[in-house]
């Protein structure tokens, strides 16, 4: 009798805690990493940082977002604003003209280094479908895999590529992260956080990027391409001078 009762004990045990456990989707997943990453800070705050010897600018204006890159050269300072209609490019305060060819290349060289920056918050973008894919381990600990693509409208130039997130389980912070690319000849990336630092409650981290050795891998499987040595770094994207002023 005391086996039969020990027994129904952990059969009622095991079923409320699988009850409890209910299974997150994309949306929350992400929505949870942004609240810890920054939350409604991104809306109302002004971002500043420097990459590369230029200074990358973000404003909210009336609701609307505003980047800004800015480059200087002896004498001459020049300007790239892009807002959600146009780039706009200054040389000092001289109105630039540009065909529009070059300029969607410069507004996309832009959003590229600003939307990297405030990762996870632009994974609620109107464009971005997420998916949860399931769970992978980086190097001992748990995450959520996320496949992340864009619709062609409002999607950007590069509405083809496809990236793939890691979030950690407890934290819900995004340590990994890999795309796929289709222009100048295609290719894939791997990066990897670090150097994670909270300015005024907005996270920002530091990457290692990497490239796998061989092509043809499925970007689907680079997480254990990573965790077998099996990519190369490329590079270190890291941020200087970083402010957050309220807007």
């Amino acid at each position: 009798m005391k086996r039969i009762l020990t027994l129904a004990l952990l059969i009622c045990v095991f079923a409320c805690k699988e009850k409890g456990e209910k299974q997150l989707t994309a949306q929350e997943i992400v929505d949870k990493s942004i609240a810890v990453s920054g939350g409604r800070l991104y809306l109302d705050h002004d971002t500043s940082f420097k990459f590369r010897n230029r200074v990358y600018v973000s404003q909210n204006k009336d609701g609307k977002k505003i980047l800004k890159r800015i480059s200087k050269l002896d004498s001459l300072t020049i300007t790239d604003i892009r807002t959600h209609t146009a780039l706009q490019r200054f040389m000092n305060d001289s109105l630039i003209a540009l065909p529009d060819s070059i300029a969607n290349r410069y507004a996309n060289s832009v959003n590229s280094v600003h939307y990297f920056a405030r990762l996870p918050f632009g994974l609620n973008d109107g464009a971005v479908n997420k998916e949860l894919l399931g769970e992978e381990t980086i190097k001992g600990k748990e995450y959520y895999k996320l496949k992340v693509t864009f619709d062609q409208a409002n999607g950007g130039v590069d509405f083809e590529d496809t990236y793939v997130y890691w979030f950690d389980k407890q934290s819900f912070k995004p340590d990994y992260l890999a795309y796929e690319f289709h222009v100048d000849g295609g290719g894939q990336r791997f990066r990897e956080a670090y150097n994670e630092r909270y300015v005024n409650g907005i996270r920002f981290v530091d990457y290692n990027n990497f490239k796998p050795e061989t092509k043809g891998t499925s970007i689907f499987d680079i997480g254990k391409l990573f965790e077998k040595g099996d990519l190369d770094l490329l590079s270190k994207i890291a941020l200087d001078s970083i402010r957050v002023d309220k807007s």
